[in-house]
């Protein structure tokens, strides 16, 4: 009974081990085959999962942000988690509609960069912010609806 035991826990480490090494051998070729706007490899997996969703680019990097605002540029900001339920639901319906509009929609990922969204006072995702001359001036937070976002980009966004 013995022998048998240690072979079947052995079995299971191996499986164990080979399945690590797969998953870890997947990331790198997501990494390597995908636009990584993000500068690093070390990024969370829920990322990684989104680097070739169309609905996920445009990132804007934190010091991007802080630079553009410092300039007095006029930027919208869809701050977002990828591991939000609420988020994953909002971007299907938000992006297309800021691609619509032509809007220039940038994304800040909370999740790699939850500490510099600090400055900009993200309480819960979703959360669309509209800044313009460099200081806040709208934000709608949390799961809207279609006709609500396009409100949104029709009296902050579009109306300059």
């Amino acid at each position: 009974m013995g022998k048998k035991m240690l072979i079947i826990v052995g079995i299971i480490a191996v499986l164990f081990i080979a399945l690590i090494f797969v998953v870890q051998y997947k990331n790198n070729q997501a990494l390597e085959g995908a636009n990584n706007p993000y500068g690093t490899k070390d990024l969370h997996q829920a990322t990684i999962d989104q680097l070739k969703d169309p609905n996920y680019g445009n990132q804007i990097l934190p010091e991007e942000l802080s630079e553009k605002l410092e300039k007095g540029e006029d930027v919208t900001v869809y701050f977002y988690s990828p591991t939000c339920v609420y988020c994953q639901q909002t971007t299907p319906i938000l992006v297309p509609l800021a691609e619509e509009n032509n809007v220039d929609m940038k994304k800040f990922n909370l999740l790699e960069f939850g500490e510099e969204g600090t400055p900009y006072g993200i309480e819960s995702t979703p959360t669309l912010v509209h800044f313009e001359n460099g200081e806040e001036v709208a934000r709608i937070v949390g799961q809207r609806t279609e006709e609500e976002f396009q409100a949104f980009f029709d009296k902050y966004v579009l109306d300059e």
